[in-house]
């Protein structure tokens, strides 16, 4: 099982500086991917306009929205801003999307939040339209520029919603998992495989989870703040189950690696629970 490592984008006081720096470091360690975390009202950069930077400091990592809320933004230019970041980062870009539950991204947008569902399956089949080179509508031509992955960037489904699995098998190449103890996720992807199979897609879709840690002194007090001050309002219940998630010591980074990997997950993304530089470094000599 790969090994992804999360920015640290959503902490205040965060500057571009130290995020590239991440991501240099990330990029010459053990890990798989780089993920990043989406919202619009927040004090966090644009999930697409951070990556093209990083897609610009590193050459190995993938670069993972985990995942970029699609119908708050425009589909057109959606596929488009995908395909530039597939194609300057040489085909490293895996388009983890979904819907969100939090109204007031979509207020502030604005974007009708009711239908953001139907909106979203109308989305995913427009990209893939546009990825594969076919004219969007009568008379008006491709969008360029070409992905480098055939047939556009990997694109994996979050979200825990019934519609939201069933996506997996009709668009998708994977579904990516929520921070929920793995035997909740195992029964998500059984669902998925349902839907995979339903679809008569071949091969098997692609599993990748988040998760986070704080292992530095102090961190996982703070990492257990911060959870509950970003969770909270999608119910006190998801705050709480993510902040008794966090792995706080690298025993439990190791036992977490062995469960999600002896349920066959393909890749694993661990967030920082704080955006302490030395956070990375203590990861990879767990992970390494």
């Amino acid at each position: 099982m790969k090994i992804g490592i999360g920015l640290p984008s959503t902490y205040a006081g965060v500057d571009a500086g130290h995020l590239l720096d991440w991501a240099r470091k990330a990029d010459a360690g053990p890990f798989s991917s780089l993920a990043i975390i989406d919202r619009l009202v927040y004090p966090n950069y644009e999930p697409l306009i951070l990556l093209g930077a990083i897609a610009s400091v590193t050459s190995r990592v993938r670069l993972m929205p985990a995942v970029l809320l699609a119908p708050l933004r425009n589909s057109g230019m959606l596929a488009k801003q995908a395909a530039t970041l597939d194609a300057l980062s040489a085909g490293r870009l895996s388009l983890g999307l979904g819907i969100g539950i939090r109204q007031d991204d979509y207020l502030a947008a604005p974007s009708n939040f009711h239908d953001r569902g139907k909106r979203f399956d109308e989305q995913l089949a427009l990209m893939r339209r546009v990825w594969s080179g076919e004219a969007v509508a009568d008379g008006v031509g491709p969008i360029g520029p070409a992905p480098v992955q055939e047939g556009g960037p990997e694109v994996l489904i979050g979200g825990r919603a019934p519609a939201a699995i069933s996506r997996v098998g009709r668009w998708a190449d994977g579904y990516l998992a929520s921070p929920v103890e793995p035997a909740r996720v195992e029964e998500q992807y059984a669902l998925v495989l349902e839907s995979w199979r339903e679809h008569e897609r071949e091969g098997r879709p692609r599993l990748v989870g988040t998760a986070y840690f704080a292992l530095g002194p102090g961190a996982l007090e703070r990492a257990v703040e911060a959870a509950h001050q970003y969770y909270t309002p999608n119910g006190p219940a998801v705050a709480k189950a993510v902040a008794n998630s966090i792995y706080g010591s690298p025993k439990e980074v190791r036992d977490g690696i062995r469960r999600y990997a002896d349920i066959g997950m393909d890749e694993l993304a661990i967030f920082p629970g704080v955006a302490d530089s030395e956070e990375l470094d203590r990861l990879a000599d767990v992970v390494s």
